[in-house]
């Protein structure tokens, strides 16, 4: 009986204002977005040592990282915002790999635009 597998840690639909585009308007004002982001944890035992947060990643602070830097400064590029958030998560305690999803959810009235980054081991 396996007592160890491969974790993903994943974040889905996350949703907020981040300054971020070329464009006049936004330039002006915060931009929708919506960011999808896995963290591969490796070989993780199937059951915790015990049930205490601090011993596991706790998503709360990689939902806080994700708002944090897309929301610290205006950047023009959708590629400079996706390559820093996934610099910043692959510094995480644990975290081999780290893929992200970025899309600016109202930049066109017909679709919207999104960029997707993998770095890391997977």
């Amino acid at each position: 009986m396996s007592k160890a597998g491969t974790q993903i840690l994943t974040l889905e639909g996350l949703r907020f204002d981040a300054n971020l585009g070329i464009l006049d308007h936004e330039k002006t004002a915060p931009q929708p977005i919506r960011v999808d982001a896995e963290l591969n944890l490796g070989t993780q035992p199937l059951l915790p040592s015990d049930d205490d947060i601090t011993h596991v990643l706790d998503y709360r602070k990689v939902r806080r990282i994700i708002i944090e830097e897309c929301t610290a400064t205006h950047v023009n590029l959708l590629e400079t915002l996706i390559g820093k958030l996934a610099h910043r998560l692959m510094q995480l305690p644990g975290v081999l790999g780290v893929r992200v999803r970025i899309a600016k959810l109202e930049i066109f009235d017909d679709c919207e635009v999104a960029i997707r980054v993998e770095t890391g081991l997977w």
